[in-house]
C-alpha cells in the first residue's frame, strides 16, 4: 500500500519565511509571532501581507500570550476578536488551544471559537500534549468540531511519542485529522510516518543564528533571556525542500506491514 498524500505546514513568523516555505515546497503556514514563547498571535499587518504575496494554506495562530493555556474571560474575549479578524483578511484557518485549570480540554469555549471560525479550518495546538491523558484530550477535541489536531504524543518531540500518535490516529479513525509536530525534520519524519501512520506534518526547520548588528551593548537588554536581540531564527529553503522531498518519497514507499512482508518473503 501507499501511506498517501503527505501534507507539510511550516511554522513561520514572518513574511520572509513564509515565502521561503512556499518556495520549498510546503502546502500551508502556520503563522504566528514570538517564536521564542511558542507563538502568539501575528499582527493583522503581517497576517494581511502574507495573505497577499504567499500563494499557500494560511492558517493563523490564536493565542493571546505565551505560558499556559487556560485563559481569562478577557482573554477568551479576545481570541474571538482575532479570529474574527483573521476570517476577514482571509485567512484559510486557525491554531488554537484552551485547557481548564485542571489541564483537560475546554470543550464548551473550544466549540464557540471553532463555530465562530466557520467556514475556517481549526487546528486544535500542542496544548493536547499537556493535559493529563491525550487520548482522553483527542475524543473531546474531536466532539468540539475542530478539523484537526497537531500533537507530538505528549512527548517533548514527535518522534518520541509516535506509538502514541498511533493510537491517535486508530481512535479518530479518519473524523478528524492528525497533524505530528515538534522537532519534525526530513530524518525523523520518516520514521514518526512509518510509525504512526499520520500523513500532515508540522515543521519550524529554525535555525540560530547571530544578529547581523555589530555593537551589542553589554550589560543592557530589552526583555528575557538576556541577549536574545542578538539572536535570530532562519528558515532556509533547502530544509523544507529536504523535508518535502523525504515526504514526497513515503506517498510512493510501502507501508510498515507490507515491508515486514516483503523482507520475510525474501528470507
Amino acid at each position: 500500500m501507499e501511506l498517501g498524500i503527505m501534507v507539510l505546514e511550516i511554522c513561520v513568523d514572518s513574511l520572509d519565511s513564509a515565502a521561503i516555505a512556499a518556495k520549498g515546497g510546503a502546502d500551508r503556514v502556520e503563522l504566528c509571532s514570538d517564536l521564542l514563547e511558542g507563538g502568539i498571535t501575528p499582527s493583522s499587518g503581517l497576517i494581511q501581507a502574507v495573505r497577499a504575496r504567499v500563494d499557500l494554506g494560511l492558517h493563523v495562530m490564536i493565542r493571546p500570550r505565551g505560558g499556559d493555556s487556560f485563559y481569562t474571560e478577557s482573554e477568551f474575549e479576545l481570541m474571538a476578536a482575532d479570529i474574527a479578524e483573521a476570517k476577514r483578511l482571509g485567512a484559510d484557518g486557525v491554531v488554537l488551544g484552551l485547557l481548564t485549570a485542571d489541564g483537560e480540554v475546554d470543550v464548551p469555549r473550544t466549540e464557540m471559537l471553532v463555530r465562530l471560525a466557520s467556514p475556517m479550518q481549526v487546528t486544535f495546538h500542542r496544548a493536547v500534549d499537556m493535559t493529563p491523558d491525550t487520548t482522553r484530550a483527542c475524543e473531546d477535541i474531536l466532539g468540539t468540531g475542530a478539523h484537526r489536531v497537531l500533537t507530538s504524543g505528549g512527548k517533548q518531540t514527535a518522534l518520541m511519542g509516535a506509538e502514541q500518535i498511533a493510537q491517535m490516529v486508530k481512535l479518530v479513525d479518519n473524523k478528524i485529522g492528525i497533524m505530528a509536530g515538534s522537532g519534525i525534520d526530513a530524518h525523523s519524519a520518516v520514521k514518526v510516518a512509518r510509525t504512526s501512520g499520520v500523513k500532515e506534518f508540522h515543521a519550524s526547520l529554525r535555525r540560530r543564528v547571530m544578529s547581523p548588528v555589530t555593537f551589542q551593548k553589554d550589560g543592557v537588554s530589552m526583555g528575557t533571556p538576556r541577549n536574545a536581540e542578538f539572536v535570530r531564527y532562519q528558515l532556509l529553503e533547502e530544509d523544507v525542500r529536504a523535508l518535502r522531498h523525504a515526504l514526497d518519497r513515503l506517498q510512493k514507499s510501502p507501508g510498515r506491514g507490507e515491508l515486514r512482508t516483503m523482507v520475510q518473503t525474501h528470507i
